[in-house]
């Protein structure tokens, strides 16, 4: 790998992995936020959820601007963006004031991410696109595990504002560095091949990326609550099996890159979702087997995210035209499954118990499998008449 390469890595695993921090941090600091702003936990977690719905919303339009304009443009801009929503996050005089900087947040951190991961796709060499492509994934999954305590850390010292305050300058560190690291991508005009059908398949490939999240999040958000329930672990040991799932999630990403680059994006995407659905079952059979569930979850990371990032590839080079849209529908889909998989999770722990929740992850990995494999056959009858 060149210097030129590894700089750009660099880049985007930092970026990414103050992109992943904003997103993870907020949740462990809302009781602070709570008492600051005289406003119930409840009314508190609207903070996360504005900034994920405006993501999902918007990550489209601004992957589209980006095929249309540029990646440098639209990441630099949401840098800038991003610092600003930040520094009005930690100033903010009221709650109200409060969520629009989040809904602001949401908007920078979409115009941002997913254009990480098509500049990344641009860029690398064919032959090492996957592992370019799990480099920089893993900047945003090492946020999950590293980049949330780190926040809290910084929040036991100096309050909570200040976490907000540091991630705003770092934003227009990176702003300036990612404004002279990326070379300007030319236009491209994908509106002729959007008219002509070509959305129909990207919203089905990315389809596949939603019921993945199902498969992951039905059972990852209430991950601590089943893990109580079960296994009557302590605060101290649900932390120690997040922090499993972090490392399997990191290094799952990682390896995936490098299977990706030897083995083809397809077989290593579909063989992924082959064992995540094999390894739901085994959890769902050892869940409440005690120490076992550490290497469990680790497992479950691994191989879950392995998956994510290969079909992540596997999106780049299916669209090379269309990748800033393609990437950033992919997000939208992800946290739309995230959001769906939560319902589904907290639907199925009203009527029967956490032990069920990693089965029914395993069915949408198996729906997840189906139909990615039912799209490489609809591509392959496609390009017989092209």
């Amino acid at each position: 790998m060149t210097i030129k390469g590894k700089a750009n890595l660099s880049v985007g695993w930092i970026t990414l992995f103050l992109m992943g921090t904003d997103l993870f941090v907020v949740s462990p600091l809302l009781p602070f936020i709570s008492e600051a702003y005289k406003v119930s936990p409840e009314t508190t977690g609207w903070m996360v959820t504005v900034f994920a719905v405006t993501y999902a919303f918007s990550a489209p339009f601004f992957g589209w601007l980006s095929d249309k304009k540029g990646r440098r443009t639209m990441i630099t801009f949401g840098l800038l963006l991003f610092a600003i929503s930040n520094a009005l996050t930690a100033f903010a005089p009221s709650f109200s004031w409060l969520i629009i900087s989040r809904i602001l947040a949401g908007l920078s951190v979409a115009s941002i991410t997913p254009l990480i991961y098509a500049i990344i796709g641009d860029i690398a060499p064919a032959s090492r696109r996957g592992t370019w492509l799990s480099i920089v994934v893993s900047g945003h999954l090492t946020a999950l595990w590293a980049g949330a305590p780190l926040g809290t850390v910084l929040e036991y010292f100096l309050g909570w504002r200040s976490v907000f305050v540091v991630m705003a300058i770092i934003g227009i560190i990176l702003a300036v560095v990612n404004f002279k690291t990326w070379e300007s991508i030319p236009e491209s005009d994908i509106t002729r091949k959007l008219l002509e059908g070509n959305m129909l398949g990207i919203l089905r490939s990315v389809s596949v990326t939603t019921i993945w999240a199902i498969s992951m999040y039905a059972l990852y958000v209430y991950l601590g609550a089943a893990l109580y329930a079960e296994n009557r672990f302590s605060s101290s040991e649900i932390a120690l099996a997040v922090t499993f799932y972090g490392v399997g999630a990191v290094l799952g990403s990682l390896t995936s890159g490098k299977l990706t680059d030897k083995f083809g994006e397809k077989k290593v995407s579909n063989a992924s979702l082959i064992f995540l659905t094999l390894i739901l079952v085994c959890l769902g059979i050892f869940f409440s087997s005690g120490d076992w569930v550490y290497f469990l979850l680790f497992i479950w990371a691994l191989v879950g995210y392995a998956g994510f990032t290969s079909y992540q590839a596997r999106l780049v080079v299916e669209y090379p035209k269309e990748r800033g849209i393609v990437m950033a529908w992919n997000n939208t889909a992800l946290y739309i499954g995230i959001t769906i998989g939560s319902m589904i999770g907290g639907y199925v722990i009203s009527i029967w118990e956490y032990a069920l929740l990693p089965y029914v992850c395993s069915i949408a990995a198996v729906a997840s499998f189906v139909l990615g494999t039912q799209k490489v056959k609809n591509q392959k009858k496609n390009q017989l008449y092209q």
